[in-house]
């Protein structure tokens, strides 16, 4: 066994006796502008075939890269047979009290869930009783397909719906998904600030959501201002009233002192990773006491806002397959999914028609109280408010009669 020392093995979903190996090691760290691609990004990925549409080099548009760590089936090893149980990522669902909010009956239903990501496949066992309503920004799909690499979105999306295996963080949820982003054919996931925006308009004002989940984040080109068009975006959402919950970034060692944008728009949530241990993930992003115009954060808004789980997350993966994955892209979504538990038992807390940011704001302040702090210090620029607790935000959540 000499030729395969550090590797992980994922069983075969089809054939649990067949193992596929998994090398963490084979994840080339990006140090280039956030802009361009930020943290960790999976290589020798075969790309997959479509048809691209023609896009020129645009002046103001930013490239937004999907936080993954993505652990990748870098090869199968089909003569390899080890009955090994298919692993999962308990842990997470328990540590965070989501499982106990599913104890109680809930799954997310009548709650409206938007991804923006590199779009879903469907055909993966885990989603059979998924429907999804697709908006397709990168080709003209009119079913739900994955841009991605390693489908970055099937990823994200089984996280929050899976059925099979281990059951998502509110698999009964409304769920849209639009492809805004892409396999740019170097190994990293892409698109442009424009269609980030447009995907968060549509999911606001086509879809209707209650929550907006995004997996994803970027910084201007240089000489640029930070609010480009999807933070633009993003601060028309949840100044409507909608919840926006962002990945704070994989900057790690490069961290250029703040969280990504449009995470760092001051109602959206924003979220960091942290290790099974507790501990946070190293290359969760650091974030700053004060916004690019100079303004002093104040609670319950200061970045990031709270940690998830984030380091070898087991999920959906394309071909029907399982894999691993860390970043705060996993984190973001299991915030998303206990969100939406807690929209299900407290409708009155959801997005209103013509309504404002009222309810939003103390359902902020329910995560900032409820957070599991690591000591009594108040907000931390890596660890926010804390670790996320479902079951304590949904108590604080409780207490909101009227706003």
């Amino acid at each position: 066994m000499e030729g395969i020392r550090g590797v992980e093995y994922l069983p075969e979903p089809t054939d649990r006796s067949i193992v596929s190996a998994v090398d963490p090691t084979v994840l080339d760290f990006q140090n280039e502008w956030r802009s361009e691609v930020m943290g960790w990004a999976p290589v020798q990925v075969e790309p997959i075939v479509r048809s691209h549409r023609s896009r020129g080099t645009i002046t103001g548009m930013i490239a937004f890269a999907v936080f993954v760590s993505v652990s990748l089936l870098a090869w199968q090893n089909q003569w390899l047979v080890v009955a090994l149980p298919l692993p999962d990522s308990e842990w997470a669902y328990e540590g965070t009290n989501i499982r106990s909010l599913q104890d109680d009956g809930l799954s997310g239903e009548d709650v409206r869930v938007c991804m923006v990501d590199t779009g879903i496949d469907v055909t993966h066992e885990a989603f059979t009783e998924v429907n999804v309503v697709f908006k397709d920004l990168i080709g003209t799909s009119v079913t739900p397909i994955d841009y991605g690499v390693v489908a970055h979105g099937t990823l994200m999306s089984g996280i929050l719906l899976s059925g099979q295996h281990q059951q998502g963080a509110a698999p009964n949820v409304t769920f849209g998904m639009v492809a805004a982003l892409e396999d740019n054919g170097n190994g990293e996931n892409a698109g442009l600030d424009s269609d980030v925006a447009d995907a968060v308009k549509w999911c606001q004002f086509e879809f209707n959501a209650d929550i907006i989940s995004l997996s994803l984040g970027g910084t201007p080109a240089v000489g640029q201002s930070r609010e480009g068009a999807s933070a633009s975006a993003v601060r028309q959402a949840t100044d409507a009233g909608v919840y926006v919950v962002a990945a704070a970034g994989n900057d790690g060692q490069n961290d250029d002192g703040d969280v990504a944008s449009p995470g760092s728009v001051r109602l959206a949530i924003s979220v960091g990773a942290t290790q099974q241990s507790g501990d946070i993930w190293a290359n969760s992003s650091v974030g700053g006491a004060m916004t690019v115009e100079g303004d002093l954060r104040l609670s319950p808004h200061q970045k990031p806002e709270i940690v998830a789980p984030g380091e070898r997350i087991i999920s959906t993966g394309g071909q029907n397959l399982w894999y691993s994955s860390s970043g705060t892209s996993d984190s973001t979504v299991f915030v998303a999914g206990a969100l939406a538990l807690i929209l299900e038992a407290n409708p009155h807390l959801k997005p209103q028609p013509d309504g404002d940011a009222s309810c939003l704001i103390d359902v902020k302040q329910a995560l900032m109280q409820s957070a599991l702090s690591k000591d009594s210090s108040g907000h931390d620029d890596y660890y926010g408010y804390g670790s996320l607790d479902a079951k304590g935000w949904m108590e604080q959540s409780r207490l909101i009669s009227d706003c």
